[in-house]
């Protein structure tokens, strides 16, 4: 079975993120969509609303895991006994962030890491532009699967 771990904080999910799953299913037999916990973090979202939005977005979808973490991700990975981290890239500076993560991943472990450059149409998103227009007031919910709800 061919398991990819996708880590993030998902602070909130964001369509871009949904594309990157959605294509993953069709690479991997289970895509693993692991919460990072990072206790020195601020975050909007709970961490129980960001499991609750990845959960109902993907309530239909057998081959999607939602689980929480905390520690290295590749530790999680040998827990999971997934050979694959699945990473999307928006624009080049993700690109050399998440190879530096890649190369430290491959050189600690067997783990390869899987980029998916994403769609055009949701390459501009983050999670951070989506928080930053919920605290303005702005229509974020096209920027979000419908799961995720802002409670005011």
């Amino acid at each position: 079975m061919k398991k990819a771990v996708f880590p993030g904080s998902f602070d909130p999910i964001t369509n871009g993120h949904y594309d990157i799953i959605k294509r993953g299913v069709s690479l991997f037999d289970e895509v693993i969509v692991a919460i990072g916990i990072n206790a020195d973090k601020k975050y909007m979202f709970s961490l129980e609303d960001r499991k609750r939005f990845i959960e109902e977005t993907f309530k239909n979808e057998p081959k999607v895991k939602v689980i929480t973490y905390e520690g290295l991700t590749i530790d999680l990975c040998r827990k999971m006994e997934a050979k694959f981290i699945l990473r999307g890239l928006r624009n080049p500076a993700d690109f050399e962030f998440e190879k530096a993560i890649a190369h430290t991943n491959r050189k600690l472990s067997k783990i390869e890491t899987v980029f998916l450059l994403t769609a055009s149409n949701t390459s501009y998103i983050s999670s951070s532009i989506v928080r930053d227009v919920i605290r303005n007031n702005g229509d974020y919910t096209v920027l979000v699967p419908e799961s995720v709800i802002v409670k005011k």
